[in-house]
């Protein structure tokens, strides 16, 4: 194995990133309009077809934390990108419905295993001061692998299953960089780190309020990230190529999400997040309005790519705050919601589309969007109106109180691993115990 240093480990977990999430999860959509057109698909078959990622990156989210306990870092990351491989290989070779979804379904097992690894890896390679920047670079990988898909459909927009094949080959590149790369490592907790105490009834509550979000927010999403380019193609009658374009904006405007979701921590969540929101309901409609013009219809994705990278990255954030000291609960709860939003979301959406037309579904989602949008007053933020409304519940606010000045992914990551006292583990200490155990 070969050490990293603290960004050279953020880059790398940014390329196995983009590679996992960005092409194996989310460039499908690009190519719905060709994959339906020669496998012959209706918009509800799509639905159903781009639900199984999703359902199965849940399911490979609750057993990653056993995964990573059993098999370390390295051997957790081979296994993803290698499940990874399979699935787009699957995908390229599709003959119907049935291959086609068994291969996104195995590309989803191997979305939901790469972060859980990375984290490991993180905890073992990385100073405890830089996890918070380390963090955003990696997550970081999603839009830039959205981006690396771009230039396929631009230039090869009817050569899906060659394309398919690359993205195949750059998992199968991967395998050999995360043996070479990674360590061993399984223990995500410090030695130094006290076990976190019972989850509190308001935390509970947060918590419970903080998942609905990130449930409704994949729900909304889910239209856009399977159908945009379908409905340019059909609607707009746009070229095939020129769809790339649209998940091109996705993730140019996606990069800037993880700034975003940081000052939203630092300032007010649940204003940032109905804005958000806005926007993002904004976006469906534009889109469905103006498919034949690109200009819009970039702006649309630009839109889109900001308000749903930002509302991830903010969910993460809330999510790591919420719970301190559980890193296996705190940042994977919020994924999984999203996921399932989009899971129950998508089937869904192909039915409205097979039966309404795509205007009428894109609106239907928007609609509901604006009304999760004006509950954002609940969001489990620094201002929490919901605990207020009790007297039991803002007594126990009172008693955990969190100062406006510790915001922001680094300070969350601060306060995720606290001592016996209760205090964040200093990294000083750690950083000196970590000298003095030699790294596998």
């Amino acid at each position: 194995m070969r050490t990293l240093s603290n960004m050279g480990f953020a880059l790398f977990g940014a390329a196995l990133i983009a590679i996992s999430f960005g092409l194996a999860r989310f460039a499908f959509g690009l190519f719905v309009p060709s994959i339906s057109t020669d496998l012959d698909l209706s918009a509800y078959l799509i639905g159903i077809i781009g639900a199984l990622p999703l359902i199965s990156f849940v399911l490979a989210t609750l057993v990653a934390p056993l995964a990573a306990d059993r098999l370390g870092a390295r051997k957790l990351a081979i296994l993803s990108s290698g499940l990874g491989a399979v699935g787009l290989a699957l995908i390229s070779q599709a003959s119907g419905a049935l291959s086609l979804g068994v291969g996104v379904f195995i590309c989803g097992i191997c979305t939901g295993f790469m972060m859980p690894a990375l984290t490991v890896a993180m905890q073992a390679l990385v100073s405890r001061t830089m996890h918070g920047r380390v963090s955003s670079i990696m997550n970081a990988g999603t839009s830039i692998g959205i981006i690396v898909a771009v230039p396929t459909v631009v230039f090869l927009s009817d050569a899906w299953r060659f394309t398919y094949a690359m993205f195949a080959a750059l998992a199968g590149i991967g395998i050999v960089a995360a043996w070479y790369f990674l360590p061993s490592v399984s223990r995500i907790m410090p030695a130094n780190a006290a076990p976190p105490p019972p989850i509190s009834r308001l935390q509970w509550s947060r918590l419970i309020r903080l998942t609905l979000f990130a449930f409704a927010m994949g729900f909304i999403a889910a239209p856009y990230w399977l159908f945009a380019p379908d409905l340019a193609v059909t609607l707009g009658a746009l070229p095939t190529g020129h769809t790339g374009w649209l998940w091109f904006a996705v993730g140019v405007a996606g990069l800037g999400g993880a700034m975003v979701s940081d000052l939203a921590d630092r300032n007010n969540p649940p204003i940032t997040q109905a804005l958000m929101l806005m926007m993002l309901s904004s976006s469906l409609v534009l889109l469905a309005a103006s498919p034949s013009q690109l200009g819009l219809a970039m702006f649309s994705a630009l839109v889109f790519g900001l308000a749903y990278m930002s509302l991830t990255g903010l969910y993460l954030m809330t999510g790591i705050r919420l719970l301190p000291g559980r890193l296996s609960m705190g940042p994977v709860l919020p994924f999984m919601a999203v996921a399932l939003g989009q899971a129950a979301g998508s089937p869904i959406a192909g039915m409205l589309v097979d039966g309404f037309g795509y205007a009428y579904a894109f609106s239907v989602f928007s609609v509901i969007g604006i009304v999760v949008a004006i509950l954002s007053p609940i969001y489990p933020g620094h201002i929490d109106y919901w605990a207020d409304w009790t007297d039991e519940t803002a007594a126990e606010e009172q008693e955990v109180p969190l100062p406006v000045e510790d915001a922001g992914l680094q300070a969350a990551y601060d306060r995720q691993l606290l001592d016996e006292n209760g205090e964040p583990v200093e990294p000083v200490a750690e950083e000196e115990d970590a000298k003095s155990t030699p790294r596998p």
